[in-house]
């Protein structure tokens, strides 16, 4: 048996010739990764309700010699998902990796039952992740190929704070499907992993960073929050050609 070829840094983040759908595309770490996705050669189609946002990414993503189109949707409506879907292989071709970014934390505290927040937050953060993730898998599956599904877990997948119950019980369960998923897709050549970033300034709590920020940072060893840019190698690391055998990882 001889050795592979070494490969170049270049080479472990090509993605010509793929596919990309992310979900929650018009901000914060969904746009990073739609933007990233797509300067390492990948087609990308991006998925949110804000469409107008889309539009404007997907016109700057082209811009830079890209591809991409906008794809208005509701990730917790699952007709308007098979239409993305739909969507997205007519203009670009199979989805190949779904990145299952969209996400919702609703601020409640399990005593108060509120039945309607956590309906909500596993609708969004559970169900949709796993009924995305069976529909990119049928599809490749159906066309012959391969893959990579990437699901955004949390640091609280592994604990909790105030006023996060749903949130954090809703995250510990995309940790468990992505483990599901590794298991039962692999035999057809699609990888599931995922990624249980901590706190993260975006768009979405860039101001309640702000307001309560100091004192949480007072517990980071590293004394500072992540940025958009720190997510980039490891949305890269996930489906990349060289970790082909890894079929379900934790990235945190």
């Amino acid at each position: 048996m001889t050795d592979a070829a070494p490969m170049k840094a270049a080479e472990l983040f090509d993605l010509t010739g793929e596919v990309a759908l992310v979900t929650g595309a018009s901000s914060g770490l969904g746009k990073r990764f739609a933007r990233v996705l797509a300067a390492n050669g990948a087609a990308v189609a991006l998925v949110a309700r804000r469409r107008d946002r889309l539009e404007e990414l997907a016109k700057e993503i082209v811009a830079g010699g890209g591809r991409a189109i906008a794809i208005g949707a509701d990730v917790g409506d699952a007709e308007q998902m098979k239409a993305a879907f739909n969507a997205a292989e007519a203009a670009l071709g199979v989805v190949t990796i779904l990145v299952n970014n969209a996400g919702i934390a609703r601020a409640s505290t399990m005593i108060k039952d509120d039945v309607q927040s956590w309906r909500e937050t596993m609708e969004i953060n559970v169900e949709a992740v796993r009924a995305n993730a069976v529909e990119a898998a049928q599809r490749m599956i159906k066309a012959g190929k391969g893959g990579s599904i990437i699901n955004l877990a949390s640091i609280l997948s592994f604990g909790v704070g105030r006023s996060n119950g749903a949130y954090s019980v809703s995250k510990a369960a995309v940790m468990q499907l992505t483990k599901v998923f590794g298991f039962e897709f692999a035999r057809y050549g699609i990888r599931a992993n995922a990624l249980a970033p901590g706190y993260f300034s975006t768009e979405m709590n860039a101001d309640w960073l702000a307001g309560g920020g100091a004192e949480m940072m007072k517990h980071i060893p590293m004394r500072r929050f992540g940025s958009e840019a720190n997510s980039t190698a490891r949305c890269c690391c996930s489906q990349r050609r060289a970790e082909s055998y890894h079929r379900r990882d934790l990235c945190r």
